[in-house]
């Protein structure tokens, strides 16, 4: 009896040590998230380290603004503030034209941290929301993939997210934009998504899940699960999006909304017949289907027939210009050029893709064929998320962000497919005799335990003893079933084994590829996204060179201006100077009036004279012009001009670039047109240029200018910074009219207009 004893107790001790390796391997798993999310964060603070704690880029600023006037003010005067010192004279509401969900979450970890008496200011709060939230998306990114192809897949790709540059290089500290809480909720929906218990999100979510749902009809998928977890989507996504007033009934008004509809409509019709076959008859449910089909299709024919009547009045119809834009990535360059003209919406070329993803693009072709092997519904969505981002990303350089996340997650994938294979084979190689030893030994021992386990039950009374045999006999073809497909999970194993030397090879330089890729993502962190634009360094064979114009410039108009002063700049310098500066400004980033920014651009592309009259009607006092020519920064006024002739003779046909262009190109030398060389950006931007080196070398365009020698009738030249980046000018006050003179015109005025030949007076319009 001694033996049987023994056997019997082996099945527990196996159930024992299973659950020690599960708990250990999720305590494990619990360690290694916790350290990518650290790793998520620490990363992303080069910017803060090598610098200092300061707000990145253009929108940031605007988005640090409206923070502090929430945490000032409150919620209720945040969803009613005008706000009087932009986009003047119009000015903007900005709760009903903003997206709060970055600024209400900044506000909120400003208010909780401040109720638990830890005094942070906002402006650390807004700098070191991006890093945050890249550890959440990193953990998020796990839950999703793990949800697709287990626990390895998803640390594995959690850490891929963790480095990425291309998501590094939004969510640096002080990286205070949209997309560094954006891609959390992006990838944390997603996976709420798979798990059956989603919530609404915005354009790019919900028209990927209605594909993704219309895939899983159409290949016979279909199932309650998919149900509950999309009709609630679309009803209480459309309810919260609505709720948002930038949204409102755009939510059920415009295109991009339209598919989710449609599929809405669509998934109740098979479910209606799914349900009515199971509690119909074969032919009174042939009949029934043709009865609900032929509803469904009327209904949405009804449904598509309104929706196009309430978009063809629309001359986009019911779609967004950027919308339009990614579905034909000409639209922009040729219809809207204030959207062409932001470096952000250019197609990304091949070594963006290599800086930005890295290695991952050689893996995510890996991570596809593993998704196929088997197809689940998850994995089906992964792949329709890598394939619709690689076509953004293809027609817009920002949408690299939206690929990231999809990188990583097929990239993670392929990954842990590939240490699987390669480890299991080292492990069957090395241990190939012993294990199929191992498992012979398992099966008598379990035939063993299985057998004192029916002698026990024989003692049992009769009424249990009528049942038996049914259950011996489904033991027996268990068991019959068992041993061969034991036999056959071990002679597969066999042969997919890949020789040692080869498993050993292939995983050494998976390492070394993960290695590659960890010291690149720690130089781009480091080097390439980590500097903020307002302040620029250099390297030379002196040193490093700091150059803080912008911020001097701010500082100047600051303290130096009054408060109720307006200053003109070309659009991507609105937010700083609002928020930096603290004076009105007539646009800003915004851009969402295209008249008023073409107005500026005519202004811009005008001779002295006209200009002066354009900035004096809009009541400007200061012109603000951002110049690379000393120092050489590439990014200035005079490389954005020919987008500001663009705009500006979109709206005012008299402005042509032709006019500034000598056979074609565009020049700034001595072989410029007239044109250009009497216009005002050329002015404000190279006036006294030349007494820095008495040639007027320009080192961005690396020419000579052209007219080297000029001076301002109707600008004086109020402040120019250390490295000449910035220029301010003053608008010099109308001169005052001399009463004799004006005496005499209307004497002249009026005896013209009594002779024979009678010609009226039209006063002359400054914009064109």
């Amino acid at each position: 009896m001694a033996a049987p004893e023994t056997s019997t107790a082996a099945v527990p001790t196996l159930y024992t040590n299973n659950t020690l390796r599960n708990a250990f391997g999720g305590v494990l798993s619990f360690f290694i998230l916790l350290l990518i999310g650290v790793m998520a964060f620490s990363i992303r603070l080069f910017s803060v380290i090598k610098y200092e704690s300061v707000i990145h880029e253009f929108d940031p600023y605007f988005n640090y603004r409206v923070t502090q006037f929430l945490a000032k003010n409150g919620i209720y005067e945040f969803w009613n503030w005008f706000d009087d010192r932009t986009w003047y004279p119009l000015g903007r509401v900005i709760g009903g034209t903003v997206y709060p969900g970055l600024t209400l979450t900044a506000g909120t970890i400003w208010w909780l941290l401040n109720s638990l008496n830890i005094p942070l200011s906002v402006e650390t709060v807004c700098v070191f929301t991006a890093p945050i939230f890249s550890a959440f998306a990193s953990w998020a990114t796990y839950l999703l993939t793990k949800e697709v192809k287990g626990t390895g897949a998803g640390l594995t790709a959690a850490a891929l997210l963790a480095m990425v540059p291309s998501y590094i290089s939004r969510s640096v500290a002080g990286s205070y934009d949209n997309e560094a809480v954006a891609i959390f909720a992006l990838i944390f929906t997603f996976y709420l998504y798979i798990k059956v218990c989603s919530w609404g999100g915005y354009t790019f979510i919900i028209n990927l899940i209605p594909m993704h749902v219309l895939l899983c009809i159409v290949t016979g998928r279909f199932s309650s699960r998919l149900y509950i977890a999309y009709a609630p989507l679309v009803v209480l996504g459309t309810l919260l999006a609505a709720l948002v007033p930038v949204v409102g009934f755009n939510a059920v008004m415009t295109s991009e909304h339209f598919a989710s509809f449609l599929v809405f409509i669509i998934i109740h019709v098979v479910a209606f017949v799914y349900y009515i076959k199971g509690i119909l008859s074969p032919k009174m449910f042939k009949v029934a289907v043709t009865l609900v089909v032929s509803v469904g299709l009327a209904v949405c024919c009804a449904v598509i027939a309104v929706l196009i009547a309430l978009v063809a009045s629309s001359p986009t119809k019911g779609w967004s210009g950027r919308s339009l834009s990614l579905l034909d990535p000409t639209y922009a360059s040729k219809y809207i050029p204030i959207i062409a003209s932001v470096s952000e919406h250019q197609p990304p070329t091949w070594p963006s893709y290599f800086m930005d993803i890295n290695v991952l693009a050689f893996l995510v072709p890996a991570g596809i064929i593993a998704c196929f092997l088997p197809l689940s519904d998850a994995s089906s969505f992964v792949v329709l998320y890598i394939a619709t981002s690689v076509y953004f990303s293809g027609v817009m350089v920002r949408l690299m962000l939206v690929l990231a996340p999809a990188a990583c997650i097929t990239s993670g994938i392929a990954l842990s497919q590939a240490f699987d294979v390669f480890t299991g084979s080292i492990k069957f190689q090395l241990t190939g005799a012993s294990s199929n030893t191992e498992v012979d030994a398992a099966e008598t021992s379990s035939s063993t335990a299985e057998s004192q386990t029916d002698a026990v039950k024989t003692e049992k009374p009769e009424e249990t003893a009528k049942n038996r045999p049914s259950r011996k006999s489904k033991k027996k073809e268990r068991e019959h079933g068992e041993k061969p497909s034991t036999k056959a999970k071990a002679e597969k194993k066999r042969l997919l084994a890949l020789p040692l030397e080869s498993s050993v090879i292939s995983l050494l330089l998976l390492v070394l590829l993960g290695a590659f890729y960890v010291v690149h993502c720690v130089w781009a962190a480091a080097e390439a996204y980590s500097a903020p634009s307002i302040v620029l360094t250099s390297r030379s064979h002196d040193g490093l060179h700091v150059f803080d114009d912008f911020r001097e410039a701010y500082a100047w108009l600051r303290h130096n201006t009054d408060v109720d002063d307006k200053v003109a700049s070309w659009w991507d310098y609105g937010y700083q100077t609002t928020a930096m500066a603290n004076r009105t400004v007539i646009v800003d980033n915004n851009t969402w009036n295209n008249t008023h920014i073409a107005t500026v651009g005519t202004a811009m592309s005008s001779p002295e004279r006209a200009a002066w009259e354009i900035f004096h009607s809009l009541d400007v006092k200061y012109v603000l012009v951002v110049f690379g020519g000393l120092v050489g920064y590439p990014s200035d006024d005079i490389n954005k001009f020919l987008w500001m002739v663009r705009i500006g003779g979109g709206v005012f046909p008299h402005i042509k670039e032709p006019d500034y262009l000598r056979d074609g190109q565009y020049r700034i030398d001595s072989q410029a047109t007239p044109t250009m060389l009497n216009c005002l950006m050329y002015k404000l931007s190279y006036y006294r240029f030349v007494e820095t080196d008495g040639k007027g070398f320009d080192r961005v365009r690396q020419t000579e200018i052209g007219k080297k020698y000029f001076k301002l009738t109707h600008f004086e030249e109020a402040f120019t910074t250390h490295h000449w980046m910035v220029r301010i000018y003053k608008l010099k006050p109308p001169k005052n009219r001399i009463r004799g003179k004006t005496k005499k015109s209307k004497s002249k005025t009026s005896s013209t207009t009594s002779g024979p030949k009678r010609s009226g007076t039209k006063k002359k319009n400054p914009w064109q």
